[in-house]
Parts: C-alpha cells; structure tokens; sequence
C-alpha cells in the first residue's frame, strides 16, 4: 500500500516515468556526442593505444580538404533537393489520399511500403534497377524511343549509365531517398490536411475560391506548423544520412561526386581508422542542424501566434 501511495505522487511518478527517456539520451546520445568532441580533438587511430590532445588541428585538416568541401557542398544539395521533392509530392499525395475512392486502402498500402521495407534491402533493389547494363528503366527508354537512338532525347547510346556520370548519379541517390522518405511526410500531411475545419474549406468554395487560391490562402497558411515538423524530420534524416549513398555509389563517381558528410565520416573513421578525423568531420552535424531548426522552430512558433 505505502508502494502504491508513493507512486501516486506526482512528484515520484513523474521523474520514473521520465527515466527511461533520460537514460537513452544520455547512454545513446549524449555520451556518444562527448566521446566524439574528444575524438576529435585528438591524435586517437584504430589500433594506436596513444592517445594525445591535438587541439583543433583535425578541423583545420579537414577544412582545408578538397574532399571534405565537395562533400559538404553534396551534402547540401541531397538535403535540400530531397526535401523539396519530398514536400511537394507529400502533399499531392496527401491531397489525393483525403479523398475517396475505390482501392484506396490498396494505394496507401502502397504508398507506405517503402517507409516499412528495410532501406538497405530496397537501395539493393534500386542497384538493380539502375544498372550499367541490365537496367529495366533503361529498357523501357529504349522501348519508347527515348534511348538509344540518333536524336533521341536522352542520347544515342544504349544506356543511361545512372552511377558511372556524376550528374546522374547524384540524381539517382537523390530519387531513391525521396523515395524512402516520402510515405513519412504523406502520412504526416495528411494528419495535417484532416485537422483543417472543412467549415472553411467549404465557405472559401461557395465564396467562389480555386484550387490554387484555397492552397495558397487557407490550406499552406494553416498546415505551415505541420510542414515544419516534416522539413525538420526529413532534414535530420537525409542529412545524417549514408545507407542510400554508400549502397548506391560509396561517394563516387570518381572524385567523390556524391560524397556526404555522413558517408565521408565513415570512410575517414571507420574503414580509414583515423577515428579522430573521423568525429570531426561528424560533428559538423551538430552546429547546421542545429542552427536548422532553431529556424524551422521560430518560423512555425511565429505562424502559430499569428
């Protein structure tokens, strides 16, 4: 009895319950961002048992690196392409899927399906997909006339050779992250899209308004809090990001055209050894995302006052 008064104590409840939080961000996150910034200002290599400060010599090395700037640069672009598609197509999507119709159930199974598969097993599909010389895409450009032929639209040759030009490359990683990030932001929109009050959505239709003027005017202004959630959600995860990359190209075409932060990390400390170069280049997630969504979060606080 005394066990079951204690716990119904707010004072006592809420600090167990809190907890188990608290130990996983400080097991899971906190410890490892300390154990990185001593990393990184140090001499520490896989096998050396010498371990010396360094001061921000590691920073200095990679911010003079030829490879560490083209893969920030890359790292940029992925983000912000892959989160721009990602909203416009959450959206339509989202759009069509608040409404009714036969075989809907089938077309969100559908939609949701890359989001549940392993991204390994489906950037493995996507290796598949987009080959040098098997490619069925490639097949089916050729089958239309668009591959493959003297003025055809894209080139003469007989394939596309998606990872062998950095261009296409980059593209292709860029595709298969919006594709696996696209049901998370649908879903996220269409929770969105549900909370608007269809009172309004129906007066601004008898008052005359379009398609494009209830958009613009009534459904972005009012799901602005909920497309901050999706553009800090698929920030975080297409920056941070490597398994797309390393499974599709590991950074090339040569030289390092679709390098990342993320997958550059990985080559400098894990498959290099050199763990020190290895967190400093990863702790330069911290400061941009950071700074990301401090701004994301000040815009949808303003647009909730308002």
């Amino acid at each position: 009895m005394n066990v079951r008064r204690l716990l119904d104590r707010e004072s006592v409840l809420a600090p167990l319950l809190l907890l188990p939080v608290v130990l996983y961000v400080v097991l899971f996150i906190g410890f490892p961002f300390v154990m990185s910034f001593v990393y990184s200002i140090s001499n520490v290599t896989v096998g050396n048992p010498d371990f010396r400060v360094t001061g921000l010599g590691n920073f200095r090395e990679i911010l003079a690196d030829k490879v560490f700037q083209k893969s920030l640069l890359n790292t940029f672009i992925f983000t912000f392409v892959s989160v721009g598609l990602v909203l416009v197509f959450a959206h339509a999507l989202a759009e069509i899927l608040i409404r009714d119709f036969r075989g809907k159930w089938l077309v969100r199974f559908l939609i949701m399906l890359p989001w549940t598969a392993p991204i390994a097993l489906g950037s493995i599909g996507f290796l598949w997909f987009l080959d040098s010389l098997f490619s069925p895409l490639d097949w089916l450009l050729r089958a239309v006339g668009l591959l493959g032929k003297p003025g055809a639209l894209f080139g003469p040759m007989s394939n596309l050779y998606w990872f062998g030009r950095p261009d296409l490359a980059m593209a292709a990683v860029i595709g298969v992250h919006v594709w696996r990030l696209l049901p998370l932001a649908t879903v996220i929109l269409i929770a969105g899209l549900n909370s608007i009050p269809k009172e309004i959505t129906e007066a601004a239709q008898m008052d005359g308004a379009g398609y494009f003027r209830r958009l613009f005017q009534i459904n972005l202004p009012l799901l602005f809090p909920v497309i901050g959630v999706s553009i800090l959600f698929a920030t975080f995860f297409t920056f941070t990001d490597m398994t797309v990359v390393w499974v599709l190209t590991k950074g090339g075409p040569p030289p390092h055209s679709t390098q990342v932060l993320a997958s550059l990390a990985f080559l400098k400390g894990i498959q290099g050894g050199d763990l020190a170069q290895g967190a400093a280049v990863a702790l330069f997630f911290f400061p941009v995302l950071a700074g990301i969504a401090a701004i994301v979060l000040r815009l949808v606080k303003k647009a909730v006052v308002i």
